[in-house]
């Protein structure tokens, strides 16, 4: 009689220690793939294409030439229209009214001209690189919506203040 209650402790106890490890595994796996909405780019808007700033500062400048003045400085993130141009210059408006006219000239190494976007649904980690055993640069919140500069299988590339980091895909993509 002891034996047999004995055995069923151990028994007891190895499928205890199998449905936390099961609950581990599970939690684990779910923490690596993040829940995420996919928005596909704007198209061209009444003036132009909606474009994001991926530096920290973007000078807006009179003429198309680092050597005009500049009218206003542009932050991070922030999003404007343009209309590209040759030579690397995009003369660009504050707001999608043609009514304001122009703000003058950037530099479109700095900007993503009429990106996608990535917006999370839950706590999203950031890599370094592509492989989640990277260091992780970043770990967003919630309805962060970041523009996406690359594609590449299962991962995709976002603008991160002036750094890029790379987001894994999940089915929901």
């Amino acid at each position: 009689m002891e034996e047999e209650k004995l055995r069923e402790e151990m028994n007891m106890k190895k499928y205890s220690c199998l449905a936390m490890l099961t609950a581990v595994i599970l939690l684990l796996g779910g923490l690596g793939a993040a829940q995420a909405k996919i928005l596909p780019p704007y198209g061209e808007g009444q003036i132009g294409l909606q474009a994001v700033v991926l530096c920290e500062t973007l000078t807006v400048r009179q003429e198309p030439s680092a050597l005009s003045p500049a009218l206003k400085t542009l932050a991070y993130g922030t999003r404007i229209i343009v209309q590209p141009q040759t030579g690397g210059w995009a003369q660009c408006f504050l707001s999608d009214s043609e009514d304001e006219g122009p703000a003058g000239w950037v530099n479109e190494d700095y900007l993503a001209i009429d990106p996608a976007w990535y917006q999370t649904e839950g706590k999203t980690p950031v890599y370094a690189w592509n492989d989640t055993m990277a260091p992780k640069v970043a770990l967003l919140d919630e309805n962060t919506i970041l523009p996406i500069l690359k594609e590449e299988e299962e991962w995709l590339v976002v603008s991160l203040r002036g750094a890029a980091g790379w987001i894994q895909k999940t089915d929901k993509d």
